[in-house]
């Protein structure tokens, strides 16, 4: 492996981290928010991988903020791209609840999955193997990929340094929390060196923030409300993130309107929508998620917004034209 290495890009929301396989045949591991796509192109040439030479690229899962660049270095450089088959069925049939971005409120431009990956499926660079671990919870086609030589595990958003994915229980099923769990369970009995996540900085040692998520999952199947909590900090951050903030007299509409919301309200806080409006406020300024600034609120989390242009788009996989999933071929190779 003389000449091989995988670099790590640790990168500022709306983008999640990234990870280059450089080898006799590159891979790239996610790709970013939409909007970002052109610096991922310029990470790409700066890691010394001109991106047509790009031999496949892989999904962990297909969250905007993963899957978002994929438009982008599909269209320009013809590159295949694979990910769970579960996620490439609901990809390449254009279902409308792809990607979660209806639900999410999030943009994200047309593509096709060319493979079909499966939990125990091996991807070759030429001189490294990755192995596709199917780790759902965060999302149910979720996969982490394992690179044996040097005990390098990509865990995507399963878990991270300092936190865990939050999960999505009306998308993802109510037992998420427990396949989470189960998912961090198989990945603690690998023998883990260093791991790269979908946010934050390389995780010095994996196996004490595997045994932290874990732990916390534990305490919340107490408490079922904070998972839910999780999940709409995480979710209301990242709308202010892509959004560039949102002005007071804006938010109440603006949420009312997201599916999302209306879920967790009802369902899992057990309220009218109108009535959530000012408890999710409250906590996000309590939990320093967000802060006012000159009536606007916007997100704490270091970010560069998409520009109001980008956003304009607001493609969903419902707006999707058939013949970008024609092509797919949907190999195992």
């Amino acid at each position: 492996m003389k000449h091989s290495r995988i670099v790590f890009f640790e990168r500022k929301f709306p983008s999640a981290n990234m990870a280059l396989v450089v080898d006799e045949m590159p891979i790239l591991v996610d790709t970013g928010f939409g909007s970002d796509a052109k610096e991922t192109v310029e990470l790409i040439r700066e890691a010394g991988i001109s991106p047509e030479d790009l031999h496949l690229i892989v999904n962990t899962h297909y969250h905007s903020d993963h899957a978002g660049g994929n438009y982008h270095l599909q269209q320009n450089y013809g590159i295949p791209i694979a990910a769970h088959k579960w996620e490439a069925d609901a990809i390449n049939s254009r279902d409308r609840e792809a990607c979660c971005a209806e639900w999410l409120d999030q943009p994200v431009e047309p593509y096709r999955i060319d493979r079909r990956l499966s939990d125990g499926d091996e991807i070759q660079s030429g001189n490294r193997v990755l192995r596709v671990l199917h780790t759902p919870g965060h999302t149910s086609g979720h996969i982490s990929l394992y690179e044996p030589e040097e005990k390098i595990l990509l865990c995507g958003d399963l878990f991270h340094r300092d936190d865990m994915g939050w999960i999505n229980i009306f998308r993802e099923g109510i037992t998420s929390a427990y396949k989470s769990m189960d998912s961090l369970d198989r990945l603690a009995a690998l023998p883990i060196q260093r791991a790269y996540s979908g946010h934050g900085s390389q995780i010095e040692n994996p196996l004490v923030s595997i045994d932290t998520a874990r732990n916390r999952f534990e305490k919340w199947r107490k408490s079922p409300e904070k998972i839910s909590w999780h999940a709409c900090k995480r979710i209301f951050a990242y709308s202010l993130i892509i959004f560039d903030g949102l002005p007071g007299e804006e938010i109440h509409g603006y949420l009312l309107k997201c599916a999302w919301f209306q879920d967790f309200a009802r369902h899992s806080f057990q309220c009218e929508p109108d009535e959530f409006v000012p408890l999710l406020l409250d906590e996000m300024i309590r939990s320093r998620a967000a802060i006012w600034q000159d009536n606007r609120l916007v997100a704490t989390a270091p970010y560069r917004a998409p520009g109001k242009q980008w956003m304009k788009t607001d493609i969903k996989p419902k707006d999707w034209p058939m013949e970008t999933v024609q092509g797919a071929g949907l190999t195992g190779f």
